[in-house]
């Protein structure tokens, strides 16, 4: 009889560990019910019925993390990406370019208009008569 209690005692204290571990390695975001440090203290001031409520309500739902589309160069909370992995960041990246090569065509074009401007000798400007001879 005294060993039930030994091995009893022995899965309550595993539980209780394993618990405690779990929710000390979650994320603090992704807990559910009361907050992270809360159910730190319930799982160590009530020993087998805190970890069984964490293990019931407070334990984050496992499967795949949604990603958070974002600016900033995060898919998830705390965990940074590479910049060619961000749609986003691509995409302005994309935009500058577009806009950059639009700046250097009419920068082109007004450089070009001058020097057209500067051999035929005529100011586009300047209202014209059309009769250049007195």
């Amino acid at each position: 009889m005294v060993r039930y209690y030994i091995a009893g005692g022995i899965v309550a204290v595993s539980i209780i560990i394993y618990a405690l571990i779990q929710c000390i390695l979650s994320d603090a975001r992704r807990v559910r019910s009361i907050s992270k440090p809360a159910w730190i203290l319930a799982i160590v001031l009530l020993p087998l019925v805190g970890a069984l409520l964490w293990f019931w309500l407070g334990r984050p739902i496992s499967g795949p993390r949604p990603a958070v589309a974002s600016a900033s160069g995060y898919d998830a909370p705390g965990r940074p990406t590479a910049p060619d992995d961000d749609d986003a960041f691509l995409r302005n990246l994309e935009r500058q370019r577009e806009l950059k090569k639009r700046e250097e065509e009419l920068k082109r074009r007004e450089e070009e208009l001058k020097k057209r401007e500067g051999e035929s000798g005529t100011d586009p400007d300047s209202p014209s008569t059309g009769d250049t001879t007195k």
